[in-house]
């Protein structure tokens, strides 16, 4: 089974997706209906607005055809560690995993869940962001990626992963 593991992004403050979790949970739709994953995990918990940004992402994939039986649905997530980790739960057994998100955090995305024992590979949407904006995500990333790191290799001892 192939298993599109979309990684949480906000939720807008009058419920609707934010167009990263939109643009993440589209590019995953559109994987699933061209046949390239058979299952959608949906991650991400309750954030400052709305609901859940998984149960706000499972209605635009039901929204798009995704039958109920094609989504796994994680809602307590809070970062993208325990987007995968959370996810990791409910992955059938052998799961082939695809994360999908932006491409800017893709590489941080799946150092995580290698680090966390899973075997992945990555797909996404082709981003909209201003140089500006996309020059301070990188960053962000850039920055971010050794705690992620000692994070994940600390959650996997203490997990036996």
């Amino acid at each position: 089974m192939k298993v599109a593991v979309v990684l949480g992004a906000a939720v807008r403050p009058d419920g609707t997706p934010s167009p990263t979790l939109k643009l993440r949970t589209d590019h995953a739709i559109s994987l699933f209906h061209a046949g390239q994953v058979t299952c959608l995990c949906l991650t991400g918990g309750q954030g400052r607005y709305g609901r859940p940004e998984a149960v706000v992402a499972a209605d635009l994939a039901r929204a798009a055809h995704v039958p109920e039986s094609a989504l796994l649905i994680e809602r307590t997530s809070k970062t993208t560690i325990e987007n995968i980790e959370n996810a990791q739960q409910l992955l059938p057994p052998g799961a082939h995993v695809i994360l999908v998100s932006n491409r800017w955090h893709l590489p941080r995305a799946a150092l995580i869940a290698r680090l966390l024992g899973l075997r992945v590979g990555v797909s996404g949407p082709t981003g909209r962001l201003s140089t500006p904006q996309l020059a301070r995500a990188v960053a962000r990333e850039v920055f971010a990626t050794p705690r992620s790191a000692y994070r994940a290799v600390r959650s996997a001892r203490r997990t036996g992963r």
